[in-house]
């Protein structure tokens, strides 16, 4: 157990109906937008009185609820400040089908959205009302990242998971910004099966999964974390790459399921954590990896939960090591992991309650940031075209120098000295206009309120 972190009521003047994914747009504002099931998209304030919230979307005459029916996901575009669009996953009556479409926000208020302005990018019939997937993620290419079950049922009887010609079973990677042929969309040309000639589905980034209800990237590392749901006795979270086959309906975890025994894993990515359906466990719940500035403790640290249990762990993934820790029982049936700008961690739960997780002060004062030194981060995506983001952080208040340099040491961009509070700092660079090949950023610092200096140096690839 965890004494030094705990959760506290988010909202505690509001209450939630089936809340099932937790949403915050990168546009200033500080809002939280709320799923809930049924079909309603809720926005509030992100402050703890808040003492009402309103519909930002109502799609209760579209979509079809209930069990693992209904409003499932949504992703706000990456530059939905200026666009106002955002994305939704739901699945419709009469031919049983998951949807993904886009809605625009109104043009004279930006706390509702404009219900005229669908635009359906992708329709899958499903053959079953379980296994629906829903997960909707912008990743650090700009690409939207789609979830899909198996179909449903148990078992897979379609053999879904492991087909290329199917959509089902699949985490889907597909282009926002263009069209293609009679698509809404585009299909990335990185995407792995892009031009076979095999009748694959062009837009699979990876296969092989059961039911990957939830999954998010890393916002430092870029690593693609999945926590798909088991049959009968085993949950596994994997870390997603691209063309990836996670072994489903093969594979349960780390254990054969179809033979029970003696099944061919070539190929096939093991999960990197499972645990089994005892004492009380049976769905899991994927979260984030807790990037967040107020709990040192969970800094690094995937953290996810189980539906039935409502126990809440801690993943720690060093190498080949993994080191799981128990953090607490959730107060009521995890239905969703959430973050809001700051990197601040959330839990929605099915007791119509939204969670947050806080440090909780055993007497002995913590560090408010992880690392407790200075450091200057990877940048990220690295190669990149044409900008990365970089990012550093100082343990007290400093002056910060950061200079861009080509392979012949030439100083291609700089950023004046400036005093920086205690805490982590983000800026993008962008190399528009430089040529592909090798460049180096260095930082130095300077403490203002002691003897402490730091210099670093990172290399970074621009690939046009």
């Amino acid at each position: 157990m965890f004494p030094q972190v705990k959760l506290v009521n988010a909202f505690p003047n509001l209450s939630f109906d089936s809340p099932i994914d937790f949403e915050s747009p990168d546009d200033g504002t500080n809002r939280i937008f709320i799923v809930e099931q049924l079909g309603l998209i809720k926005v509030l304030p992100n402050n703890s009185s808040a003492t009402s919230d309103k519909t930002f979307l109502d799609l209760r005459q579209k979509v079809t609820s209930g069990g693992e029916l209904g409003l499932l996901g949504l992703a706000f575009d990456p530059d939905y400040k200026s666009n106002g669009y955002f994305y939704v996953y739901y699945t419709a009556p009469d031919t049983l089908r998951s949807v993904l479409a886009r809605f625009k926000v109104s043009t004279t208020n930006t706390d509702s959205a404009d219900p005229g302005s669908e635009l359906i990018l992708l329709e899958q019939d499903e053959p079953f009302q379980n296994h629906n997937g829903g997960k909707l993620v912008f990743g650090p290419d700009g690409y939207l990242y789609v979830g899909l079950g198996d179909g449903g049922s148990g078992g897979d009887p379609y053999g879904n998971g492991q087909n290329l010609k199917t959509l089902l079973g699949k985490i889907l990677r597909i282009n926002v910004d263009s069209t293609q042929g009679n698509l809404n969309y585009s299909i990335p040309s990185s995407n792995p099966f892009y031009g076979n000639t095999n009748g694959y589905k062009e837009e699979i980034f990876a296969y092989g999964l059961r039911n990957p209800w939830r999954f998010s990237f890393d916002s430092i590392t870029g690593k693609l974390w999945c926590a798909d749901v088991g049959q009968n006795n085993w949950e596994e979270i994997d870390t997603i790459t691209s063309g990836g086959n996670y072994g489903w309906n093969i594979m349960e975890g780390d254990y054969c399921y179809n033979p029970y025994s003696n099944c061919d894993t070539t190929g096939l990515k093991m999960p990197i954590w499972e645990y089994s359906h005892q004492n009380g466990n049976c769905a899991i719940i994927g979260g984030f990896v807790y990037r967040g500035s107020t709990i040192p403790e969970l800094y690094g640290k995937y953290i996810y939960g189980d539906y039935c249990s409502d126990n809440i762990w801690a993943l720690q993934l060093d190498g080949d090591s993994v080191n799981n820790q128990l953090l607490f029982k959730a107060p009521a049936n995890i239905s969703a992991f959430g973050e809001d700008n700051n990197n601040n961690l959330y839990v929605c739960t099915l007791g119509d309650s939204i969670y947050k997780f806080v440090s909780a002060p055993t007497g002995i004062e913590k560090e408010s940031f992880s690392p407790t030194k200075y450091k200057l981060f990877q940048n990220y995506p690295n190669p990149f075209n044409p900008s990365t983001k970089i990012r550093f952080f100082v343990p007290e208040k400093s002056q910060v120098s950061i200079i861009i340099v080509n392979s012949l040491g030439q100083i291609v961009k700089s950023f004046d000295n400036t005093s920086f509070p205690r805490g982590y700092n983000d800026f993008v660079w962008n190399a528009e206009g430089l040529s592909s090949g090798v460049y180096f950023i260095r930082m130095k610092a300077t403490s203002l309120v002691s003897n402490n200096s730091y210099s670093s140096s990172i290399k970074a690839i621009y690939l046009k």
